[in-house]
């Protein structure tokens, strides 16, 4: 099947399931921060559609990706990413999992029979497979990419009772590949000088760590090792890019007063060029709510200019299936689910420019939805079922939504190009 007739198929197919920062100077005058966000839409493509008025910014919208959807050699990511296109979508968050790239410390570590998956960098073996495919298939359809640097690998790991990932023992290791991706994927990146797939997207945004204010992801409290591997991470990235933008990690349940703390350590406001939060909640009202204060402790610290980024928003449609709700009360049925999207994604056109929002991201693009496994695994806009991707009704609305926000009937090839 060629790409336009899957995008075709896919537009009727998601039709069934349809149920009924800032461009210029942002509200209060707040200054602009288009600095952050993409060009305006339809450029950087070689088949642009018409150019047509829209309510959100090129790069807006977003989701997700990860298991099932990637990085698995057997699925098809490139079919995965042109149904994003054509549902609206036009920048994907992916962990860059530092633990699976660098395993090996040394040469001597990597067996005789892998050394040809690595690379040197600064000694150490690195394997950028996986993170050039995306990168690449994504450049090539028009779609921007905010990597997560996340989990370190065991030669400078510690491991933690009740946590999720390995945390950095140090901070020097992690910033060092912190640098090395952006020197391999930024502006002056060597992946676009090789880059196979035939497009050029260099990153531009690099987040640091998730939710290091919860005990999955960081022993609490947090802030003073956090902020250190942050201060790190952010040298080494402005080195290789003065111009690149660092993403504070997402910060989860009480998001405002995670936040409200950072700002009353010394100097830690300068660590950082946008705020990203999860605003996970019952009502697509209540997302609202989160981000007016996530907005109002920046205003109060003075920080009126830096843009937020709600970079993972959800409803797992988990109810009857788990009760594994991981602290949250979201969970929902199917058509709970696409109910609040449905809801929520003209509240956050409106709201954009008074709240300061660059662009959120929903959490997540597929799951794999096994019994009475936590709430997340049911959060996808489609399910994995025996080999196959089985949009659910979230889909069609999540994408006539997108698309309503950029002012499109239709988006192919490129997440770049628009029909109005």
């Amino acid at each position: 099947m060629t790409r336009l007739s899957l995008a075709l198929c896919v537009a009727a197919a998601a039709l069934l399931f349809v149920p009924g920062v800032f461009e210029g100077a942002a509200a209060r005058g707040r200054p602009s921060t288009a600095a952050v966000v993409s060009p305006a839409r339809g450029s950087g493509s070689s088949v642009d559609g018409p150019k047509v008025p829209a309510t959100v910014p090129a790069g807006f919208v977003g989701v997700v990706v990860d298991g099932p959807a990637w990085p698995d050699p057997n699925i098809d990511l490139a079919q995965q990413l042109d149904l994003m296109v054509s549902s609206g979508v036009e920048s994907v968050r992916a962990q860059f999992n530092w633990a699976s790239a660098q395993p090996y410390s040394s040469w001597a570590q990597v067996p005789a029979g892998e050394q040809s998956n690595f690379v040197d960098i600064g000694g150490i073996p690195t394997d950028f497979a996986s993170f050039d495919q995306l990168v690449g298939l994504a450049a090539e359809r028009g779609l921007t990419v905010l990597p997560v640097i996340l989990n370190a690998p065991s030669w400078d790991g510690r491991s933690y009772k009740g946590g999720t990932v390995v945390i950095p023992r140090s901070t020097r290791p992690y910033a060092a590949f912190a640098g090395a991706l952006v020197q391999r994927y930024g502006l002056r990146g060597t992946f676009w000088s090789h880059d196979p797939y035939g497009g050029r997207r260099p990153i531009r945004m690099w987040q640091i760590w998730n939710e290091p204010n919860i005990h999955a992801f960081w022993p609490q409290p947090y802030y003073a090792g956090y902020l250190a591997l942050l201060r790190a991470a952010r040298a080494a990235i402005k080195r290789a890019d003065p111009t690149a933008k660092v993403v504070l990690a997402g910060l989860t349940k009480d998001s405002w007063l995670a936040l409200e703390r950072i700002y009353k350590i010394r100097h830690a406001r300068n660590l950082f060029d946008v705020v990203s939060v999860h605003p996970y909640t019952r009502t697509p009202r209540g997302v609202i709510t989160i981000l007016g204060h996530v907005r109002q402790v920046m205003d109060q610290a003075g920080d009126f200019a830096k843009p937020i980024l709600a970079d993972e928003i959800s409803w797992p449609s988990s109810l009857g299936h788990t009760s594994h709700n991981v602290g949250y009360d979201f969970a929902t049925t199917e058509a709970g689910q696409a109910r609040n999207i449905g809801e929520l994604l003209p509240m956050l056109a409106r709201d954009r420019a008074s709240l300061g929002l660059a662009g959120f991201y929903y959490y997540d693009w597929a799951g794999l939805e096994r019994q009475n496994y936590i709430a997340f695994d049911f959060s996808g806009l489609l399910r994995f079922d025996n080999g196959i991707f089985v949009p659910k009704p979230a889909l069609g609305v999540f994408r006539s939504g997108a698309l309503a926000m950029e002012g499109c009937s239709l988006k192919w090839p490129l997440a770049t190009d628009c029909t109005p």
